[in-house]
């Protein structure tokens, strides 16, 4: 499927109330209940939503060694660091709607943090997701971006993880990810779904979904629940 402008578009519509569950179900309908679903330990920071066009990254474990050196002379290094070995040039290739799903190589390092992930909002993105770590997480709740991470971590990137390249397949969370794949996110964990299935799974998505709302709507009534935007 070729992803011009106007798919965008149709796409962002049509996974807009999906679930994860839902989707997870579209997955099955079409024969895939072993692929697209993250690893458990993959967990958003705050319970919330988003969905998107994966725009993937991938970074590798530091393989120099750091000098020793003064504090003053480690802040120049670090300055040197962030412009040499651990750069972004992804951020400025965010499309709104995308989706970051970074590939940190399992390193407990907070690659992102509450600065840099309001600059990917800027650029129009939706959520991120990373088999690392994020840190500012209590910054990061409070500006409540969508965030997926497989652990809190604490230390900047300096000595730790070297910039690789983006927009390449990469694997997150136990999921082989193509650049333009649809990404769901909630409270469920994350799911992938290939380009080429989105509109096949969307259908089968809605329909269990469809289904789900008129049974706890049902439910709702009997119980004397006040109808909420799930069950309408």
């Amino acid at each position: 499927m070729e992803l011009t402008q106007s798919k965008r578009v149709e796409l962002l519509k049509l996974y807009a109330d999906l679930r994860v569950a839902d989707v997870r179900d579209g997955m099955d309908w079409m024969m895939r209940h072993n692929y697209g679903s993250m690893i458990p330990e993959i967990r958003p920071l705050w319970r919330t939503r988003a969905m998107g066009f994966a725009r993937t990254a991938r970074y590798l474990p530091y393989s120099g060694e750091v000098p020793k050196m003064s504090p003053e002379e480690y802040t120049k290094w670090s300055g040197w660091y962030y412009g040499n070995v651990c750069t972004y040039p992804w951020m400025n290739a965010i499309e709104q709607g995308d989706f970051c799903v970074i590939d940190q190589s399992g390193v407990d390092v907070g690659l992102m943090g509450s600065n840099n992930a309001m600059d990917g909002l800027i650029n129009g993105a939706t959520g991120y997701v990373t088999n690392g770590g994020v840190r500012d997480t209590d910054e990061i709740i409070l500006q409540q971006v969508p965030f997926w991470s497989r652990m809190c971590s604490q230390g900047m990137v300096q000595g730790r993880v070297q910039f690789d390249a983006y927009d390449i397949p990469v694997s997150v969370g136990g999921v082989l990810v193509h650049p333009g794949d649809i990404v769901v996110a909630d409270g469920d964990g994350v799911i992938v779904v290939p380009l080429d299935l989105a509109e096949d799974v969307a259908t089968y998505a809605h329909q269990e979904l469809r289904g789900d709302k008129v049974s706890r709507r049902e439910k709702y009534e009997k119980l004397g629940l006040e109808l909420d935007d799930t069950v309408k």
